[in-house]
């Protein structure tokens, strides 16, 4: 790594960190109801803490789709975060960044305190990566903390914007995202990538980059849609994404693994078939279990696992394949397999299994880590390299 990392940051006491976190985690009724972000966020807030130094957090929210239908015209807010921060030590909260809450929160802001910042794409400044409000952020603090590797890949404000005027540093999570998948770039054979999800125009640069470097890829989800579809197999209604992807070459790579059998929702049935069974009135949502032995045969075999994204519509309630994923990478983990695991819907199945202390690493990036392993850098790390050069 090219840049530095809190680890260079030296005296600190009475010094202002402005610290990038991401704090965008699910909320239910004014609540956090998963904060594993914020969670993995802590070591460098107790660091800086400790350090005597003052602790200014910005990061940002995002409503869910069905919280946008309810608040068309609402603004998110990171307030329910206070509350959740608060079991761990005392926090402000501002309500602004430049106005009198900001400066009523920083006022009387002691060596080792915190104050959380309001969303920071409340303002349009932060995501148009405009200078003026990276400049007025950064005015804010003595140097700069990135932190947030699961936004690392966006070019805003705050992420690639305030690195330009003041000395920054990785924080502790970001660096050991980055140490740890960048293990998949040279690691231990055998290696399997497990992918899922959708979105097939997005990630078959990263089938084709991981074709290189592991013994197999498995492409499951919706992703093996189009795998069917190119073997002109019928898909019914399933998920598909549209397009002409010239795969068919890839075919002839031994290293390709898709799913064997599926599961389909026939009606309210739901039925296991092969590929080449499906009607037209059927939709694929899952893998089937001669899909997931085949996954586990291939998990045993091999000194490295990489996974992102899951075997089914996680969030539709098909959730067997994927949780038996789960399952088998933190068996094997004891075993001495090291296992990089990533991707939201993936997390929800560590998580629902508890797996979470079992896997080797667990990434809070998804889309994020998805850009990371295509192309081993991402615009918030640059921004952090480009200071330190």
């Amino acid at each position: 790594m090219s840049f530095k990392t809190l680890q260079d940051v030296g005296e600190v006491k009475g010094k202002k960190a402005l610290v990038r976190v991401d704090f965008n985690v699910p909320m239910k009724d004014g609540k956090v109801v998963d904060g594993y972000r914020i969670e993995k966020t802590l070591p460098t807030i107790n660091l800086l803490r400790e350090k005597g130094a003052k602790v200014l957090l910005m990061g940002h929210i995002e409503f869910s789709p069905l919280e946008k239908v309810a608040n068309p015209n609402g603004k998110a807010t990171l307030r329910p975060v206070v509350d959740y921060l608060a079991q761990y030590f005392p926090v402000k909260f501002a309500e602004d960044f430049f106005g009198n809450s900001a400066q009523m929160a920083l006022s009387d802001l002691q060596d080792g305190e915190v104050v959380l910042f309001e969303n920071l794409r409340n303002d349009p400044g932060e995501e148009e990566n405009d200078q003026s409000f990276a400049k007025n952020l950064a005015a804010l603090g003595d140097f700069y903390v990135g932190d947030a590797f699961s936004a690392a890949h966006r070019k805003h404000a705050s992420i690639v914007g305030v690195p330009r005027f003041l000395p920054s540093y990785a924080g502790l999570l970001m660096q050991s995202e980055i140490e740890n998948i960048s293990q998949v770039f040279n690691p231990p054979h055998p290696f399997l990538f497990i992918l899922g999800g959708a979105k097939f125009d997005t990630k078959l640069p990263l089938i084709q980059k991981f074709l290189t470097l592991a013994e197999h890829v498995f492409v499951g989800g919706a992703l093996a849609n189009n795998f069917f579809l190119e073997k002109k197999l019928n898909i019914g209604t399933s998920l598909v994404s549209k397009g002409d992807f010239n795969i068919k070459d890839l075919f002839s790579d031994q290293r390709l693994v898709i799913p064997t059998d599926v599961t389909v929702l026939s009606g309210n049935n739901r039925i296991v078939k092969k590929p080449e069974e499906v009607l037209d009135n059927e939709s694929i949502l899952d893998a089937g279990p001669e899909s997931v032995e085949l996954i586990r045969k291939m998990v045993e075999e091999s000194k490295c696992v990489l996974w992102n994204g899951p075997l089914g519509n996680y969030e539709k309630g098909f959730v067997e394949p994927t949780n038996a994923v789960a399952t088998m990478l933190a068996e094997n983990t004891a075993k001495g397999v090291k296992t990089i695991v990533g991707g939201a819907d993936t997390l929800a199945s560590i998580s629902s299994t508890g797996a979470e202390e079992k896997i080797s690493f667990i990434s809070t990036g998804g889309g994020a880590m998805l850009q990371y392993l295509l192309d081993e850098t991402l615009p918030g790390i640059e921004a952090l390299e480009e200071k330190t050069a």
